[in-house]
């Protein structure tokens, strides 16, 4: 019995991938590149790039507890 709710459970948490993790690492490219775009103008927004930078900083944050619940 013990060991049936073992391998249930643990093959109902092998992945926790879903649909949206894609999106997810496609809009943390998507601002990298507007930061590097933002740090190469000639006139600097202070404003943008302190909100790019923070903006980055939560997304790879959740990149990587996303990528850390793939693995188990």
């Amino acid at each position: 019995m013990f060991l049936a709710e073992g391998a249930e459970a643990a093959a109902q948490s092998t992945s926790t991938f879903t649909f949206f993790d894609i999106f997810v690492l496609i809009i943390t490219v998507i601002i990298a590149i507007g930061l590097v775009r933002l740090l190469a103008a000639p006139r600097k927004n202070l404003f943008a790039i302190g909100f790019t930078v923070i903006s980055l900083g939560v997304f790879v944050f959740m990149d990587i507890v996303m990528i850390k619940g793939w693995m188990g």
